[in-house]
């Protein structure tokens, strides 16, 4: 965790705790309530110009009607009745009449001189207001000061053709909202805020300014931030998502952030969501009373507006609410009896607490399981001919195409850099800023402002409305002008990179760099306030092979001080800039891109977390040539005296080689008809082209294009469908049957588009007829990777003539939701394998339902099942939810649901059918007898430890790292069963399994030939080096408290508070036969308990097989389906083999428990041997947050690059992940059902609220929570 920050640069925080505290104290009872629309209630007055000019105008120049904020100054009688009106119908805070009191608004109407004025006499009118009616009711009311967006915008160009042009400053924006927030404290605002914000960079100078002023001036008061969302889209005006926008502005540590205006609250609905899981401040909400209609007037009654404000306080949105444009005092007195009765929202607390979050367009988060950052380099004048050449001559929008280029290729993060003598630095870099914003390619991704002139710095961070990195500051000018610089980057809402120097100059030891980094961590925390993940160290990468022998070291000093740096300081980041380390070798690129990929694998591991490289030339380890990585390694580590000079002579020669493969046919002589169906069936792909061509010139026959797809094409497919229906064809020949499909319709897209074309100009519209059976949108769900069955499912469906739209991995509702509205789905396909994918899918269903759609929602993957759908998923929607076992029962489900005349009977059909699974589901919950926690215990397996053999001390502790696993000791290893699982090839027995299969007379000639495809594929893939196995192993003293494995270091005495980690078990509790004499078995009982004296250890293993998903898809750009599908599941069979062969060496060497000899894999698949690995998310623990547990105490993400997605899914899907456990008696069971006194005994000892541990848990649970 985060060390805690304490803020002295604050002034008087006695008075604002009161008035947080009295709100604070409100808020957590109650939803409060906010007013309603000024301008609405203005305009219902009627007032003409007269009324606005009062006496004191009379002859100003210019009309002021419609100047609402001066009716303070001339008719304040009528701004009170209304600030009365919203207060005695519930409103418990209160607006000022200033959304356009800056002299930038006010200049349209030339009162800009008025603007304090404005801004004092509406907050002391406002004042009077909340002060009577709070005498009157006994109810304390309060003052929110309104700072309004102006009519300018920083992220905007006014002008097409200059898209860096603004026409106002951050600079001007500052000194109009100073002069605006001084004048609303004066009158006597309780609150400020910032609100209806369009352009995030607006609101970030009024942040700007009220830190200022709170610093110099006044007491600071609670701040208010509220966004606009423009469309359905999701974004602000100037194109930030709404979590983008919160990373952006939470610098100020908001009371509360939220939306208003723009939607009604139907449409906010997502986006308020979005909001409150994005921060930890209260969440406000005032939308419009629906959308404006055609005058621009507002119809939604107040009891829709609360109808729809009340859902969202059901369900745990909203702290406060109110309306903006079109809401009235009747809405209000609507909006505060529908949420009188509501539960507050429970803000989240430490909602990404070790993550470091950085925003563009979009929201960047860095968090303990990110794999290495790349920040893009080539933007830098210093360190790029081209883009210092085009910067130089002026020509800003060609150099924006390196920026693009950099985002396209990797970059996560963008370096703009330009510090050049002959440049005017700060007018540059605000030039540069400003075009990066109007491109979203480019925009979306953080900024990194990077200068040694912090005028620069601030230039370009006058231009951001995201949240940047400032690259860099430093102490070489002493602790004064350091803390200065810090309090301002920390005010503009920046992280920051602090170089490793001082007073001294630049650290090139270790101690030195360490000394440095600590020193300024602790003024920054301590001092500045900075938030601990906000702070990056650049130890300095500095150039080794120049022939002095004191820079031997620098390589090695940089990664030895970054260790350090991460085990001491919390929460930072370490970066560095990677061309420094070679540039002794400048001009020689393959060097010096090799060197670079050979340091990073070695600072990643000790702690790097980013750094400035070019995104697209970073080479993967494992394939620079072995020679040349002796040779960078030997420098890199200061092993060779020789080594510059061996790595120069290398440079002066390489050679590269191909080869090329040839097959011919005979089947030629047919026709061209007979020879696509022949092709289609067979999976060749060789002619098609040809053949399709030679069908596409036969105008005669096939007058369109179209007309090739919907006759021989199909007509060739629809028999694919047909033979695979009668199980004549299997699997892997429908996925090469449709690879050829889709090359044919490929060549003839182009065709197609030209004739609609054609088409659209003479007649003004295209006749084209959808050819499809149906439209249906694949995708797995948010958090889960896994996509085999999906993709199998997909080339199934296309094959039967349906159009299939794949969205990925990790799709989120929104997304799945959106694209079946815009590509008007007829189907809706949800698949997931790891149990976080069920609560998921759940959340699909009820979205679907509150949204009223339609479509029918199929659900399939390893982890669903029809009962889990019965009960779970099916009652939160009231169309079909329909569990698909598997690809061949997908076609069957499809055409049932799109048959107007099947399609009610079978809808009739299957709710009955799962009406009776979740009866039996209830009745047999009923049924079932648990015992109690304390019985489970007793009757637990009780090892007599000290009549046991000792536990074999393993043969080290800590971890080891596999880097370069040889793939060929696995494949010995390899479990075929699951293979021709993926293939859906069972053989029937006695001809189950392999290799048995190859004899079964239905399934065994295409199981022989899926096989030899797949060793030929596996051969290739080995002889290439296209996959990469990594893996690690560690072991640690461990001994067992209860239900609970504590683990130790080696050099302690363990006991109950020295523990390192902790694995948290469950047990069985669901009872057995009475006759039965089995043990309730929990993990815990395979490992000593603390008290028996007896010392053992866990062990724990992560292995992975990466490069499949990049094969795959490089296999699917080529129109590949069968080598897509291939290699994966190839990769999957790796990986567990892998963790099998792996296994058998802990047995035998690493930990050495056991003296077997080498087994069969049939006994190894069969778990004939001692000690087990069980996995966590499997039936022994299935709790998959144990891995958190895991990947931290072995560092597992730092050390093989294997991650955890955010539902904890390993990233390669291709990773196999669990304990070692060397116990005789240890045995793989599953836990089953639980009861909640377990759930909650097991939320308490792990600090979990139940509610969370009931979500990771539900297939275990042995109760209903709903």
């Amino acid at each position: 965790m985060p060390p805690t920050i304490h803020y002295t640069a604050e002034k008087g925080r006695g008075e604002v705790c009161l008035i947080e505290a009295e709100l604070r104290e409100t808020i957590q009872k109650r939803i409060m309530v906010l007013d309603g629309g000024m301008g609405t209630m203005i305009q219902q007055k009627h007032l003409q110009e007269e009324d606005f000019r009062g006496q004191e105008f009379k002859e100003h120049p210019k009309s002021l009607k419609g100047n609402n904020d001066l009716l303070s100054i001339t008719q304040p009688e009528v701004i009170y009745s209304i600030h009365k009106e919203y207060l005695l119908a519930g409103a418990d805070i209160i607006e000022t009449n200033t959304f356009s009191s800056t002299r930038i608004a006010q200049a349209d109407y030339g009162t800009e001189e008025l603007a304090y004025r404005l801004n004092k006499a509406s907050a002391e009118v406002a004042r009077k207001a909340a002060d009577d009616v709070s005498a009157q009711t006994g109810v304390k009311r309060y003052v929110a000061g309104a700072v309004g967006p102006t009519n300018r915008t920083l992220s905007v160009s006014p002008s097409v053709e200059r898209p860096d042009f603004r026409n106002i400053t951050f600079d001007e924006l500052v000194e109009a909202y100073a002069e605006q927030v001084r004048g609303l404290l004066d009158g006597g605002c309780d609150i400020l805020l910032v609100e209806t914000i369009f352009d995030t960079a607006n609101a970030k100078a009024a942040l700007f300014a009220i830190d200022m002023l709170f610093e110099e001036a006044y007491e600071p008061r609670p701040i208010f931030i509220s966004g606009t969302i423009v469309d359905k889209s999701g974004r602000t005006l100037s194109g930030q998502t709404g979590e983008a926008f919160v990373i952006s502005v939470s610098h100020v540590k908001p009371m509360c952030i939220g939306l208003n205006c723009a939607l009604g609250a139907t449409d906010m609905r997502p986006f308020i969501e979005v909001i409150g899981k994005s921060t930890e401040a209260f969440v406000i909400c005032y939308p419009n009373a629906g959308l404006p209609n055609t005058f621009g007037g507002y119809d939604e009654t107040p009891q829709v507006t609360a109808s729809h404000i009340k859902e969202f306080a059901m369900d745990g949105f909203v702290n406060i609410v109110g309306g903006c444009c079109g809401t009235t005092p009747e809405h209000i007195r609507a909006i505060s009896e529908s949420v009188k009765q509501c539960q507050p929202r429970v803000p989240q607390k430490d909602v990404f607490g070790d993550f470091m979050l950085l925003s563009g367009l979009e929201p960047f988060r860095i968090g303990p399981y990110t794999n290495f950052v790349n920040i893009g380099e080539r933007c830098n004048v210093a360190g790029s001919r081209k883009f210092a050449k085009l910067i130089m001559s002026g020509n800003y929008e060609e150099a924006l195409s390196i920026a693009k280029a950099q985002v396209e290729m990797g970059a996560q993060v963008l370096d703009i850099n330009m510090d050049e003598g002959m440049l005017e630095g700060p007018v540059a870099m605000a030039r540069f800023c400003n075009l990066i914003a109007s491109e979203p390619d480019i925009a979306r991704v953080p900024l990194c402002i990077d200068s040694s002139n912090f005028t620069v710095i601030e230039a370009g961070l006058k231009c951001c409305q995201g949240k940047c990195i400032v690259n860099s500051i430093s102490l070489k000018e002493g602790e004064e002008e350091f803390l200065k610089r810090a309090r301002q980057v920390r005010r503009y809402g920046a992280a920051v990179v602090v170089m490793a120097f001082d007073e001294e100059g630049q650290a090139t030891e270790i101690d030195q760099k360490v000394q440095i980094c600590t020193r300024a961590y602790h003024l920054l925390v301590e001092k500045v306030g900075f938030n601990p993940n906000d702070i990056i160290f650049d130890p300095n990468i500095l150039t080794i092979g120049t022939g002095m022998e004191e820079h031997n070291q620098y390589a090695i000093n940089f990664i030895r001080a970054t260790r350090i740096i991460k085990e001491t300081l919390p929460g930072a980041r370490v970066s560095g800039g990677l061309s420094n380390l070679s540039f002794s070798f400048r001009g020689m690129e393959a060097i010096r891109e090799a060197m670079h990929g050979a340091f990073l694998y070695h600072a990643i591991k000790d702690g790097m977390d980013m750094g400035i490289v070019n995104a697209g030339n970073l080479p993967v380890y494992d394939d620079i040539d072995k020679e040349l990585l002796v040779l960078c390694e030997n420098l890199i580590w200061n092993r060779d005296t020789e080594a510059t000079e061996k790595l120069l002579q290398y440079a002066q020669n390489h050679a590269k080689g191909g080869k090329k493969v040839i097959q011919t046919d005979e089947w030629r002589k047919g026709s061209v008809e007979e020879r696509l169906e022949y092709a289609l069936i067979k999976g060749i792909e060789k002619y098609v082209v040809e053949d399709t061509e030679e069908a596409r010139a036969q105008t005669d026959h096939y007058p369109r294009p179209l007309h090739v797809i919907e006759g021989p094409l199909m007509n060739g497919m629809k028999t694919v469908g047909d033979l695979f229906g009668a199980g004549k064809m299997f699997l892997p020949q429908v996925i090469k049957s449709a690879r050829v499909m889709k090359k044919a319709v490929a060549y003839l897209i182009p065709f197609m588009e030209k004739e609609r074309e054609e088409m659209m100009a003479t007649s003004g519209e295209s006749e084209d007829t959808d050819p499809y059976q149906g439209t249906i949108v694949l995708a797995t769900v948010k958090g889960d990777v896994h996509d085999i069955g999906k993709n199998i499912v997909g080339v199934v469906l296309g094959c039967n003539n349906y159009r299939v739209i794949d969205l990925g991995v990790m799709v989120p509702c929104d997304r799945i939701l959106k694209e079946a509205v815009e590509k008007k789905a007829d189907i809706i396909g949800l698949s997931g394998l790891i149990t976080p994918s069920l609560d998921e899918m759940i959340h699909v269903a009820k979205e679907m339902e509150r949204l009223g759609m339609r479509t029918p929602l199929l659900i399939g993957g390893a982890t669903t099942s029809k009962t889990h759908t019965a009960v779970k998923i099916a009652p939160r929607y009231s169309c079909p939810v329909i569990h698909v076992l598997d690809a061949s029962r997908s076609v069957v489900v499809c055409s049932q649901l799109l048959d107007e005349g099947v399609y009610e009977d079978y809808f009739e059909e299957v709710t009955e059918e799962y009406e009776e699974i979740r009866q039996d589901h209830y009745d047999s919950l009923k049924e079932r007898r648990y015992l109690s926690l304390v019985q489970a215990r007793e009757k637990g397996l009780h090892v007599d430890w000290l009549s046991q053999p000792t536990p074999v001390r393993t043969q080290f502790l800590g971890t080891r790292v596999f880097e370069k696993y040889d793939l060929r000791r696995l494949v010995d290893f390899i479990d075929w069963k699951p293979f021709f699982d993926v293939w859906q090839l069972r053989g029937k027995y006695p001809n189950r399994g392999y290799p048995k299969i190859f004899k079964d007379k239905t399934v065994g000639e295409e199981a022989q030939r899926v096989y030899d495809d797949a060793l030929r594929l596996l051969n290739r893939l080995i002889n290439s080096n296209s996959l990469q196995a990594r893996g690690l192993v560690g072991f640690w003293p461990a001994q067992s408290q209860g239900d609970d494995i504590l683990v130790f270091k080696d050099d302690v005495t363990p006991t109950s508070s020295n523990p390192i980690a902790t694995f948290y078990g469950l047990r069985q509790q669901a009872e057995k036969d009475s006759a039965s004499s089995e043990p309730y078995l929990c993990l815990s009982d395979f490992v000593a308990p603390l008290d028996s004296g007896v010392r053992d250890y866990v062990g724990l293993f992560a292995v992975a097989v990466f490069g499949a998903e990049e094969l795959s898809r490089d296999f699917e750009r080529q129109a590949d389906d069968y080598s897509s599908i291939m290699v994966k599941a190839l990769a999957d069979r790796l990986a567990e083999a892998f963790a099998e062969e792996l296994h058998a060496r802990v047995r035998r060497e690493l930990w050495g428990y056991s003296a077997e000899g080498d087994l069969p894999a049939t006994d190894l698949h069969k778990l004939r041997y001692a000690g087990i690995r069980p996995a966590a998310g499997y039936p022994s623990q299935p709790d998959h947050t144990e891995k958190r547990t895991m990947w931290s105490l072995a560092s597992i993400q730092e050390k093989t690059g294997i991650g955890l997605t955010e539902s904890l899914a390993m990233t390669p899907a291709a990773a196999v992940s669990g304990l070692y456990f060397s116990n005789s008696k240890s045995s793989y069971f599953a836990v089953g059902k639980i009861t909640k006194e377990q759930v909650e005994d097991y939320a308490r000892r792990k600090e979990i609220p139940v509610s969370e541990a009931e979500r990771w848990l539900g297939p275990n649970l042995g109760y209903d929570t709903d």
